[in-house]
């Protein structure tokens, strides 16, 4: 069977990419990538990026995802902590972020007007012409890695989570479960027909695309989500499996009846989710429009796929977050270490026993913050009901999920800390209708400054990418705080998810 890849809106046999991915291995070679090393990649969803993808496995190297997104300095401090060895970028963010790429790194521009004419000097090279120049190598004996994802947290500086390979004794035997694990959550059978709307800069469809590449009798990756072009793809190429996020529920039901009338879904059988929590009305809806094949999972970066519910369940169980996956384990402790009866709100600590452990690049103890008896707690609270499904009430930390993007305001406040006549600040979520949750900013003024919204709003735009700036900035003269002189942000928060069931 002849496997096909749809990207950048054309036709691509499978077995072209995987032959530029040879040649492209063969250049990181060629320039000295050794196993564990990193290859930092700032793409668009397009043909390069699954060509890297197939690459890094070969070299046994991590590659680092950067949201294209990101500002100067969020690229820089990625680039820089991780330890990239080659970052492959599309020519468009050139410009912006050459003066802040280390002038000894390896850059490859991917795109038709790449410019080489600096080559000598900034080692720059074009992607196509530079990956030509190779022949295919397939003789690589090296551990296969995947991606390396940043994480932030309450300091507000990303940490690099990086995944410890397994040993080559028992590689086979975890790739067969990891394999397993994947088609029970993302639905990814050998030789289906799949659709990844979601960029693969996230860590959930960056995983979805790995198996997909390897597994799928057709993939269709677009460069961005689109409903209506969602629904009409489904029916063209008859799409068996979709991954998706909340809000893209939320923005396909906005679409008129008779546009959703208007095309054939009924080839779907498995639509996933991961990322963010999905309001129990908004998954009702869904699974109405669709049927009872929509599948969502908890979780992250750090601890993998952790639990799995499916539409019966969710419906039985609205607002659970499912049952535990593989070899998972959930426990919930209180503040004092004990652990929890069921129904009782406490820490959520996880482990998947089909990943190997991870460590945080450059910072071994936030690994050691988050561990209790070997299993990790990433900020969340909530509960086990009685009959061993968790359900996730509230964070502990003030991270944000806004249309299934983590964002952490501790590295916001932080640079609008720097914005003049700015005494303090708190920024937290608060419910959206669309997007889950929004950001919204408490600005305290100095004394007798005189702070203009919209010009902090455009100042810090080109300090943060767009979607970090809140959607709300309001000045408050007088915040409140505790004994200590720290802001009581839980207060400013509780006021808006009144009345709410959950507060995530």
């Amino acid at each position: 069977m002849s496997r096909k890849v749809i990207v950048e809106k054309r036709e691509v046999e499978a077995g072209i990419i995987e032959s530029n991915a040879r040649k492209l291995a063969a250049g990181f070679d060629a320039l000295g990538v050794q196993e564990g090393d990193v290859i930092a990649v700032m793409l668009r969803n397009c043909q390069a990026y699954l060509e890297v993808i197939h690459a890094n496995r070969q070299v046994g190297s991590y590659y680092c995802p950067i949201n294209w997104h990101f500002k100067a300095e969020e690229v820089k401090h990625i680039l820089l902590d991780s330890g990239t060895k080659i970052l492959i970028m599309q020519e468009e963010f050139w410009d912006s972020l050459s003066t802040v790429i280390p002038a000894d790194m390896t850059v490859i521009l991917v795109g038709d007007k790449a410019d080489t004419s600096q080559t000598q000097t900034r080692h720059l090279k074009n992607y196509a012409s530079w990956r030509d120049g190779f022949k295919e190598r397939t003789a690589y004996s090296r551990t296969p890695r995947g991606h390396m994802a940043y994480t932030s947290g309450t300091t507000g500086k990303p940490k690099g989570v990086v995944r410890i390979p397994f040993n080559p004794e028992e590689r086979l035997e975890k790739q067969d479960e990891m394999r397993l694990m994947v088609q029970q959550t993302l639905g990814l059978l050998p030789d289906s027909r799949v659709l990844l709307p979601a960029p693969l800069y996230h860590s959930a469809p960056s995983l979805f695309a790995q198996f997909a590449l390897q597994e799928s009798e057709l993939f269709v990756l677009t460069e961005r989500f689109d409903p209506v072009e969602l629904l009409s793809l489904i029916e063209k190429y008859k799409i068996e499996i979709v991954y998706m996020v909340p809000i893209m529920y939320v923005r396909l039901l906005k679409l008129d009846e008779k546009i959703r009338r208007k095309y054939d879904v009924s080839s779907l059988r498995f639509i996933a989710s991961t990322g963010a929590p999905c309001a129990p009305d908004v998954k009702k809806a869904i699974i109405d429009w669709f049927g009872p094949i929509v599948y969502e999972t908890y979780a992250s970066s750090e601890v993998g796929l952790i639990t799995l519910v499916d539409s019966e369940q969710a419906l039985k169980k609205p607002g659970t977050a499912g049952l535990p996956v593989g070899r998972a384990i959930i426990r919930i402790y209180d503040e004092n270490g004990a652990e929890c009866e069921p129904g009782q709100i406490g820490y959520i600590y996880v482990r998947q026993y089909a990943y190997t452990d991870f460590e945080y690049r450059n910072n071994p103890a936030a690994r050691q913050k988050v561990d209790r008896d070997g299993l990790i707690n990433l900020g969340d609270m909530g509960y086990l009901d009685e009959d061993g499904y968790l359900f996730v009430c509230d964070r502990q930390s003030d991270m944000v999920i806004s249309g299934g993007v983590n964002i952490y305001p501790a590295e916001i406040e932080a640079q609008i800390l720097q914005y003049q006549g700015v005494a303090d600040c708190a920024v937290f979520g608060v419910p959206d209708d669309e997007f889950g949750e929004s950001l919204l900013a408490c600005i305290q003024p100095h004394e007798n400054a005189d702070i203009k919204v919209e010009n902090l709003r455009e100042w810090l735009s080109e300090k943060v990418a767009r979607y970090k700036v809140p959607k709300q900035l309001l000045i408050k003269h007088d915040l409140p705080r505790d004994d200590n002189g720290k802001i009581y942000k839980r207060f400013l928060r509780e006021k808006y998810w009144e009345g709410r069931s959950r507060k995530v």
